[in-house]
């Protein structure tokens, strides 16, 4: 049985209103079925929040909370959002069904009635309000999750949107997994050969790290980085590894702030280490070589791109034109976006042709249908996670350098 405070005890006895007697009911199952001995005071709050993943009853449920007093209803911790389906100044452009806007127009007055800060990212620890080390948190992104956990040393587990949205409106979450020292030991070991060049080569790195895994439980431990990556780099290796592995966490030898070395890592002697040179990311890259140069649509998304990425892209693109049989696309957070414009990377990245979204992440927006709409199949991009999702919606994939995307998107052709 489940140890309850007596202010937890009164949100679920009702006495703090029905949306937070529903919140708290669900936390004790959730940690009835990990054996959680009790909840954990988290201090932030990380939502998914697209309108695909919601559907009709998802969005009539956050309408029903959010219908309630504000006493009752409002969250207590500061909670954000993960990218949305629709970039309601885009849309048009990209031909999204109406119905999908105005589903994601309810979802969002009904978020912020709760009081959900709208921020539309999955790359908050780059652009909001970073955690810290030891701090505990209700993530939902799995990039965000694997960020927060390796690189900052904060401590979530990876929360679905009901377990994330209990979460904000009670200001806890159940104490099992990585909010636990013994669920962050290393259980597996990686050797980095080679070090990787480019994104796309970090983010196939993290997919045969994520590629080995045989459970959400297990910790791979990394060695043999020369260097500390970048924020980018890191991003894109967590995010792979994530989505391949469905994994939380990594440590990386060195680089993160829970691996300092290598012997207190395993709580015993070291595992003998799988290497990952260059033959092995190779072999990741011809996973998704295609059988022809057709190229429709590329995308820069997933994780959303931060501010250095734009830069880059800009710079990519500058005096250049995208063919027009091919569309390019990049998505990065309202802030950054917002950044962009100020700096003007806006203007040399849409001054090419490419479009620039923002507050969105591709899989996220109804991939499948604005596929059909626009007649895109084959899609190029830089992102490991991405090219690993986006395969179920429909589309071939292949995996490039953001240069090469760039030189193919200007060709009208996959490039070699």
């Amino acid at each position: 049985m489940i140890a309850l405070t007596d202010d937890e005890g009164a949100m679920l006895s009702g006495a703090r209103g029905e949306p937070r007697r529903l919140a708290m009911e669900h936390l004790v199952q959730v940690a009835g079925f990990f054996d959680a001995e009790d909840l954990v005071e988290v201090t932030q709050v990380h939502i998914m929040a697209d309108s695909e993943a919601l559907g009709e009853a998802g969005v009539a449920f956050l309408e029903r909370l959010a219908a309630g007093p504000d006493s009752q209803r409002k969250v207590v911790v500061p909670t954000i959002t993960d990218p949305r389906g629709t970039d309601f100044k885009a849309y048009e452009r990209l031909r999204q069904d109406r119905s999908f806007v105005e589903l994601e127009r309810r979802m969002v007055t009904a978020f912020e009635a709760l009081g959900v800060l709208m921020t539309d990212t999955c790359i908050n620890y780059q652009t909001i309000m970073p955690p810290v080390l030891g701090e505990h948190l209700a993530f939902g992104d799995t990039g965000s999750v694997i960020y927060a956990n390796s690189v900052l040393g904060a401590r979530s587990n990876f929360e679905g949107g009901p377990s994330a949205l209990a979460a904000a409106l009670t200001g806890r979450a159940p104490r099992y997994g990585l909010h636990l020292d013994a669920h962050r030991r290393g259980t597996c070991r990686f050797r980095l050969e080679t070090r990787p060049k480019a994104l796309n080569d970090w983010g196939a790195a993290g997919a045969l790290v994520g590629r080995a895994m045989s459970s959400y439980w297990e910790v791979p431990v990394v060695d043999g980085v020369e260097g500390a990556p970048t924020s980018d780099e890191l991003k894109h290796f967590g995010a792979a590894l994530a989505s391949f592995g469905s994994t939380p966490m990594f440590h990386m030898v060195g680089v993160t702030p829970e691996a300092p070395d290598l012997p207190g890592l395993f709580g015993g002697p070291p595992p003998p280490a799988t290497p990952i040179g260059e033959a092995e990311i190779a072999d990741l890259h011809a996973v998704y070589v295609p059988s022809d140069d057709r190229l429709d649509v590329v995308v820069f998304a997933a994780p959303q791109l931060s501010l250095m990425e734009l830069r880059a892209l800009a710079g990519l693109l500058d005096g250049r034109r995208v063919h027009a049989r091919t569309t390019l696309i990049a998505a990065t957070s309202p802030e950054l976006k917002a950044a962009a414009d100020r700096m003007g990377l806006t203007a040399r990245i849409e001054g090419a042709g490419a479009i620039l979204l923002e507050g969105v992440c591709f899989y996220q927006m109804h991939a499948r249908e604005i596929g059909q709409a626009n007649g895109w199949q084959r899609l190029m991009s830089n992102s490991a996670k991405l090219v690993n999702i986006i395969g179920g919606y429909g589309y071939e994939p292949v995996l490039a350098s953001m240069d090469r995307c760039v030189e193919s998107a200007v060709a009208g052709r996959v490039l070699a």
